[in-house]
């Protein structure tokens, strides 16, 4: 009968140990699942940061393009006509910008 008894506290110790170990992982899984929503949080920004520096490169490649005209008359046709590339590239952006808001 002890040896039946010595068996069922094994089992029983065994299965302390399985419940400590669930535990312990689902605490770490818990605090990985928090790092990694920091992490996306980290991302989005970064890419909303990277977004508006391409903006902004943009509208400083415009700005140069306008400071840049020269006084030849071929030199301004063509740089007003870049210009207005620019400004309907711009305008398209913020066309498809709308568009996904709705």
């Amino acid at each position: 009968m002890s040896s039946v008894a010595a068996q069922l506290e094994n089992v029983v110790e065994k299965t302390r140990k399985l419940l400590d170990l669930c535990v312990s992982l689902q605490a770490e899984n818990d605090m990985l699942k928090l790092e990694l929503q920091a992490l996306k949080v980290a991302l989005d920004t970064s890419g909303n940061k990277n977004k508006q520096l391409e903006e902004q490169l943009k509208a400083l490649a415009v700005a140069r393009s306008l400071e840049e005209v020269e006084v030849d008359k071929a030199g301004i046709n063509e740089k007003i006509l870049d210009t207005k590339q620019k400004i309907n590239d711009f305008v398209r952006e913020i066309d498809k910008c709308i568009e996904l808001l709705r």
